[in-house]
């Protein structure tokens, strides 16, 4: 697979797969049951009996869809397939959040390139309405060929984003110095597809192209191991848990990085992180966030 000079790796793609040590086994979601359409017009559609959902761009709308459950902490999988050939200009959201003008979100942001060139992974944290968390990343293949899964991991210690069971960031609690951390407001999954032309792609330089269009990408393999908050309980507390390969595993609730993970997690960050916030001190003059210095 010629995946463009952009995606040649320190490593092989053999030895990258045998370094990280992947082994993916997500559960399969039903998307009938656990997510509603929420716009697009007809763009959003669920297919297989509910394993699969696709959600389509053109010139005149994107799509999105949102989960019917809210979460308060979980371990959050989605298997994704993005846009592939010139996504130049579009954004494949997808991400947790509560509602408000002091709401809580977690991001992975997808953003398009033209062909051959590589997709900007773009994530974030935002507690009590304040977000400027931002981290972005290459990544090691062509996220368009294939599904691939990404995860959000939330307990009351950490947020960890990972891609194909590989951490590539972690936001840890540091409310005790000061840093707000999503934990109290409940959050549910979103995602969209949408043009984003005015600055996705190099900053707006590069616009969609709707000659490609419809744009689409496909999900599938959905499994939340996670709290769900209904009627103002939360089901943690009575001690199940949502659907899941297994209802008695909450060990997402105390899960933390070993040595060998934050080994994958710095790798990762060496060879693929392009911008770090902590590490923009241009953007903060008067000061980085005190997350960035702890």
């Amino acid at each position: 697979m010629n995946m463009g000079s952009h995606y040649v790796s320190p490593m092989s793609p053999l030895v990258i797969a045998l370094y990280l040590g992947i082994l993916v086994a997500a559960v399969a979601g039903n998307f009938n049951r656990d997510f509603d359409l929420t716009w697009g017009d007809g763009r959003a559609k669920i297919l297989n009996n509910g394993g699969l959902l696709t959600l389509s761009l053109d010139k005149a709308s994107g799509s999105g869809f949102q989960s019917k459950n809210e979460y308060v902490f979980g371990k959050i999988d989605m298997q994704i397939k993005l846009v592939a050939g010139n996504s130049a200009g579009t954004v494949t959201a997808y991400y947790l959040s509560s509602q408000g003008p002091t709401h809580d979100e977690i991001d992975f942001e997808f953003l398009g390139n033209l062909s051959g060139d590589p997709y900007i992974l773009h994530t974030n944290v935002f507690s009590q309405g304040k977000g400027n968390r931002e981290q972005q990343f290459y990544l090691w293949f062509d996220p368009t060929a294939d599904f691939h899964t990404y995860s959000i991991l939330w307990n009351p210690q950490r947020i960890i984003f990972s891609v194909d069971g590989t951490p590539i960031r972690e936001f840890k609690n540091l409310e005790s110095r000061g840093v707000s951390f999503p934990k109290n407001q409940p959050m549910r999954i979103y995602s969209s597809l949408w043009n984003a032309d005015d600055w996705a792609t190099r900053g707006g330089l590069v616009k969609t192209d709707w000659s490609h269009a419809p744009f689409t990408a496909s999900y599938r393999n959905f499994n939340a191991n996670a709290c769900v908050v209904s009627s103002g309980s939360n089901s943690c507390s009575t001690a199940t848990t949502a659907t899941s390969a297994n209802n008695n595993n909450k060990a997402w609730l105390s899960q933390e990085l070993d040595s060998t993970s934050l080994e994958r997690m710095r790798w990762v960050q060496k060879n693929y992180m392009i911008y770090n916030y902590c590490a923009d001190a241009k953007r903060f003059p008067q000061g980085l966030p005190p997350e960035c210095t702890l």
